[in-house]
């Protein structure tokens, strides 16, 4: 299993609207991929007005991931709103190999294959 991560930062008064934005387009498009086991997308305010926005998905293979992203999967997907929101931006996406996962027992959740 591979997990992919991608950050950027938005004005803090923009953060609702773009966390709504990211559902309607990057959640939705990273979940209708074949080979998508999941999406967070996590955010955190900081000192002087911005708010952090993490994307983490979960894929099944590299093959998933590019899928996704394209045959260059070291590079950020964007879509036509993230000019309007985004004021600071990772250009490229990191990957990480599954080392361990140890599923939640009580949420009955599979583990990778």
């Amino acid at each position: 299993m591979i997990a992919r991560s991608w950050r950027g930062a938005v004005r803090s008064e923009d953060a609702d609207a773009y966390a709504r934005y990211m559902e309607g387009t990057g959640v939705d498009g990273y979940a209708a991929v074949p080979g998508n086991r999941g999406v967070w997308m996590l955010r955190s305010a900081r000192p002087g007005g911005l708010t952090d926005f993490l994307m983490i998905t979960l894929w099944d293979s590299l093959d998933a991931v590019r899928g996704f992203a394209g045959k260059d999967i070291e590079t950020a997907v964007f879509y036509p709103e993230d000019e309007r929101f985004l004021v600071e931006r990772e250009l490229t996406a990191t990957h990480w190999e599954l080392a361990s996962h140890r599923p939640d027992p009580r949420a009955g959740e599979p583990g990778p294959s």
